[in-house]
């Protein structure tokens, strides 16, 4: 089996696990312990903060250890975190703060594991990173899918099973990063290593002097605000408060949601390479938000969830061309590192998303809240169209061999 096959192995164990994290975590906040729309925020923020903090270190030490030995340490961390849960379950002691401890301790393991799964892609996908891209992604939804759906059986089952298996799928996908590890497919450099603070800053050099990646680092900083905000605390909020629904009713909307990013994936594989991959990540993200905007004035959960898969059908090109640009722009020796900024800019900025969501939720109520991000993030998209010339730029295959 080649290196990519394991490395879409572990990716799908990955997102299948936090598929299931996804909507068990809200469930357990939102409608297990009951909390307020400010506290969901605070809960969700938890989960993202460590990013903020962590994940320039983590691209910098994946490129002085190698991404395939952080990626297999940081996600057999992250197969442990559940049985917190699993365990205060079980004594009956389930509560906010040991939610939020457990929020912070999976964001920990996210931090390690996000820089160094995007470092170590490049090494295995050789000539063919949009391509591995677009593969990855689709596993990386696909396997959501099959998650949200587990989640879903949360209120006939409870938590613990949910959590155990989320740590199952977890260490499979550790042991496929190990796969990887024993096939030699990084090779580590001889020369000596800048220190940690020194590559952080040679990383954010690289970022800072490419007009494509600044662009990007910026459009993913406010889909973090506007959009990451509403999938993860507007969302739960309008599942429970103006639908009064379930885990279930959640875990459809979820899985709804990643069914639109994987027909867009799969469409554009039949398509094949995309030339002008900013172009087509301003024309979706700008209709992703046009369709976000639309979901806040339903009032009936089937048009709720149909907006939300259209809004994935969206995203289903957005997302993966806004990764290839930075990949296919990444210098060898920084890949780790300047695939760090793009998480930092999409996890960093994340906490502030969900701070925003919550107390916009808190002030105007939930589907007021999605109208009001949807809006935002279209004018950010109509800003950076008109002032950047990100839209107008080229690659082709033969770049991928060289870049």
């Amino acid at each position: 089996m080649q290196p990519r096959h394991y490395f879409y192995i572990a990716t799908s164990a990955w997102f299948m696990g936090f598929g299931m994290q996804s909507v068990v975590f809200a469930w357990l906040v939102t409608i297990v312990l009951r909390e307020p729309a400010d506290l969901v925020g605070w809960a969700q923020t938890a989960m993202l903060l460590p990013g903020m903090v962590f994940i320039l270190i983590a691209g910098a030490v994946a490129d002085r250890v190698g991404p395939d030995r952080q990626a297999f340490a940081a996600q057999m961390f992250a197969a442990l975190t559940p049985w917190i849960l699993i365990g205060a379950a079980y004594l009956g002691v389930l509560s906010f703060p040991i939610m939020i401890v457990y929020a912070i301790l999976m964001g920990v393991a996210q931090a390690f594991v996000t820089p160094a799964r995007d470092g170590l892609l490049n090494h295995v996908a050789g000539s063919k990173v949009q391509r591995t891209v677009l593969v990855s992604s689709l596993f990386q939804f696909g396997m959501q899918i099959i998650g949200y759906s587990l989640a879903s059986y949360a209120d006939d089952w409870g938590a613990a099973p949910i959590l155990a298996i989320q740590s199952a799928a977890m260490v499979f996908g550790a042991l496929a990063f190990g796969m990887i590890r024993r096939s030699g497919v990084v090779v580590r450099s001889t020369e000596e290593h800048p220190s940690v603070l020194q590559g952080v800053l040679e990383g954010a050099r690289t970022v800072a002097a490419s007009p494509i990646m600044r662009v990007v680092v910026i459009q993913n900083v406010a889909m973090a605000l506007f959009f990451m905000g509403c999938f993860i605390v507007c969302f739960p909020l309008v599942v429970r408060e103006v639908f009064d629904g379930s885990s279930g009713d959640l875990s459809v909307l979820n899985a709804f949601n990643s069914l639109g990013l994987v027909l867009t994936i799969l469409l554009m594989q039949r398509i094949g390479y995309v030339k002008r991959p900013g172009l087509a990540l301003l024309l979706y993200q700008g209709l992703g938000a046009a369709v976000l905007l639309s979901s806040g004035l339903v009032d009936h959960f089937g048009l709720f969830v149909f907006a939300i898969f259209c809004w994935g059908l969206c995203g289903g090109v957005a997302m993966p061309m806004s990764r290839t640009l930075m990949q296919e722009l990444a210098p060898v020796a920084q890949r780790s590192r300047v695939m760090s900024f793009y998480a930092l800019s999409f996890m960093g900025a994340g906490p502030l998303g969900t701070l925003l969501c919550g107390y916009l939720s808190k002030l105007f109520g939930p589907q007021m809240a999605i109208v009001i991000c949807g809006s935002a993030m279209l004018i950010v998209v109509l800003v950076i169209t008109v002032t950047t010339s990100i839209g107008k730029a080229e690659f082709s295959q033969a770049q991928e061999q060289t870049v």
